[in-house]
């Protein structure tokens, strides 16, 4: 038997002792009076009421740490919110109360209440006239000085993470003040919060393979939705001229640093907007929550200074790649030469490719990573673009852009096709290429093209991938560490 199952040995003992002395080892009749955080504050702003003849709190908690000293002892435990020590004397709590309390462990949940008083070293305690037991813990934590150091094993029991790394923890809670900031910002610009179906029966608004279920009382085949767009889009057509989502989307692709099969983006859509506006939205939007989140527009993620103050790069997708890919511009027109130019520099491309999946193949490789600072790509191909208006210059382009940060994609946005023929073209251009072969292409959706056929002011659409902005903003190297529970394969 190894250690860890004879101290869960050990502990089933205790609680079948406890339980034959008829000790209740899960009450729920005890509610506390405060949290840790507001006690400290009391003691911050307040701490003449406190002392051992003064207001008296109710407090509850894990323990975290036991310094037993035969009639008495020092206890730290910890809430939602912090850590506080509370000193026990069997003289002030009795001989049964206090036999309890030697028959308990670390991870064990407690209810306390006293009065405050400071210790010799001026730390302030609570010192317990009343104590309980509130949940018994059956497995150990582990060790504090280890900790979790084994990440696979952080991400499979985040509980546990999240009890003994406070680094997990302030991940979390700054990933939950990203997303109330995002959410105030297009509040006060008049955006309207709404849902959309999770559920679809056709997979639209992106290129991806998507999940597919079965609906037992309609009788039919759904997909897990790869993204809101054309429900979105709907509502628009239907008079909602501004509106977003913070959605969870679910695409069937690889596990890695940067992808988790079910992910979390925000979309909206404006009426009378094009994707040059939108552009200055996001600048606007991200500027403001890095100041609310970090107190400044810089910001340090895996070694680089990034700034997010307004004035963004922007650059066309064929400026990028020649002054920044260095593909000569002589050559950017002609796809054979492109292909000579992949080949030589060991870049994989097919030959079925269109010229636009080219040069977006190519930027993907030679120049998205070299995009630290926040960066606008615009001028994307029609064959990869195809719910994005046609440029009124340059047709064979879309009026899109993608927003690249830390050398990776964070925003997609365009003007909106709201010509519904163009958009049945579109699609019939993607039908075709699901036939060549491209599983990813988008599927004709009639019933879009049909709500389009009613009218659909011009508008711009965009989103953005909030687990990566959270990435970004809380320095985190992988995915994983900005969801709670990341999918995982199975070890069994």
């Amino acid at each position: 038997m190894d250690k860890e199952s004879q101290v869960i040995q050990l502990r089933k003992e205790k609680i079948n002792a406890l339980k034959e002395k008829g000790v209740n080892l899960y009450p729920n009749d005890f509610t506390p009076s405060s949290s840790i955080k507001a006690l400290k504050k009391i003691i911050e702003e307040t701490p003449d009421i406190l002392g051992e003849k003064g207001e008296q709190f109710s407090m509850a908690g894990r323990m975290m740490a036991i310094n037993k000293m035969g009639k008495s002892s020092f206890v730290r435990f910890k809430d939602g919110s912090d850590q506080l020590q509370v000193y026990l004397q069997k003289n002030r709590l009795g001989d049964e109360i206090y036999f309890l309390f030697k028959k308990l462990d670390i991870g064990d949940f407690i209810g306390v209440k006293g009065p405050l008083f400071q210790t010799r070293t001026g730390e302030w305690t609570l010192l317990a006239q009343e104590f309980r037991l509130l949940s018994k813990a059956v497995r150990p934590l582990p060790e504090k000085f280890h900790g979790i150091k084994d990440p696979e094993k952080r991400y499979r029991q985040r509980y546990l993470d999240l009890i003994m790394n406070e680094d997990s923890r302030q991940i979390f809670i700054k990933r939950s003040k990203i997303v109330s900031a995002m959410r105030r910002f297009f509040e006060e610009k008049g955006f309207m919060e709404v849902e959309t179906p999770m559920m679809q029966p056709l997979p639209g608004g992106a290129e991806a393979t998507p999940f597919k279920t079965w609906h037992n009382a309609l009788g039919m085949e759904l997909f897990l939705r790869i993204a809101p767009e054309l429900y979105l889009k709907r509502l628009v057509v239907g008079g909602f001229e501004k509106v977003f989502e913070i959605n969870r989307n679910f695409r069937n692709e690889g596990v890695s640093a940067r992808h988790n099969p079910e992910f979390t983006m925000v979309e909206f859509y404006q009426a009378y907007a094009d994707y040059e506006k939108l552009m200055d939205l996001t600048e606007e939007m991200f500027e403001s929550i890095a100041k609310q989140i970090s107190g400044s527009t810089k910001i340090e993620y895996q070694g680089d200074i990034i700034d997010f103050k307004r004035g963004w790069q922007r650059f066309s997708m064929i400026d990028s790649l020649t002054k920044i890919g260095g593909i000569d511009s002589s050559i950017i027109s002609d796809t054979q030469l492109l292909l000579d130019f992949a080949k030589k520099n060991n870049i994989q491309i097919t030959k079925k490719d269109r010229h636009g999946k080219i040069l977006t193949k190519l930027f993907d490789i030679l120049v998205e990573p070299k995009l630290i600072q926040p960066t606008f790509i615009t001028g994307y191909p029609v064959e990869v673009s195809p719910l994005s208006r046609k440029n009124d210059v340059n047709p064979e382009l879309t009026d899109r852009f993608e927003l690249f940060i830390a050398g990776r994609e964070i925003a997609n946005g365009f003007s909106e096709i709201n010509d519904p023929e163009d958009q049945n073209n579109r699609f019939l251009m993607q039908v075709r290429q699901r036939d060549e072969g491209n599983s990813e292409a988008h599927i004709m959706d009639s019933e879009y093209v049909e709500a389009l056929e009613y009218g659909m002011p011009p508008t711009a659409g965009e989103g953005i991938g909030i687990d990566r902005l959270v990435m970004l903003l809380t320095d985190s190297p992988s995915i994983r560490e900005v969801i709670f529970f990341p999918h995982m394969k199975n070890t069994v």
